[in-house]
């Protein structure tokens, strides 16, 4: 496969899903952009760190357009180990729920495979000054 005119290798998981690495989407950014790779790269790490940090300390992440990103806790259970049926205590653990904002789910669901967020939602006015 190629983006840009690079070749890159894709992973396939158990589903047969290919899977993009966050080297290749820098690689990507790096291509339309023309910015250095060790900027595009910085800047993609500092933005996923702050995604981390601010699920850590239990914000919600709204990106307009694209999602929300929650933190939920998932209760504790008891569950039955199905070779043996003993039954095993599972703790209350953190998990991250991902809810897609209209334009992404648009994209997603729509034939052409070219959609953008950009051509999905027309750009918002903006004020102008007095």
């Amino acid at each position: 496969m190629t983006v840009e005119g690079r070749k890159t290798r894709k992973s396939q998981g158990a589903s047969g899903v290919c899977t993009s690495t966050k080297k290749e989407l820098v690689e990507r950014v790096v291509q339309r952009t023309g910015y250095p790779r060790v900027m595009v790269l910085r800047c993609v790490q500092e933005f996923l760190d702050q995604i981390v940090r601010e699920l850590k300390n239990g914000h919600r992440l709204e990106f307009r357009d694209f999602g929300v990103f929650e933190l939920h806790e998932r209760a504790a259970r008891t569950a039955q180990n199905p070779r043996t049926l003993e039954k095993v205590a599972v703790p209350a653990r953190k998990i991250i729920k991902f809810k897609p904002g209209l334009a992404i789910r648009t994209i997603l669901s729509s034939q052409s495979a070219a959609a953008t967020l950009t051509e999905v939602k027309p750009a918002r006015k903006r004020a102008t000054p007095m």
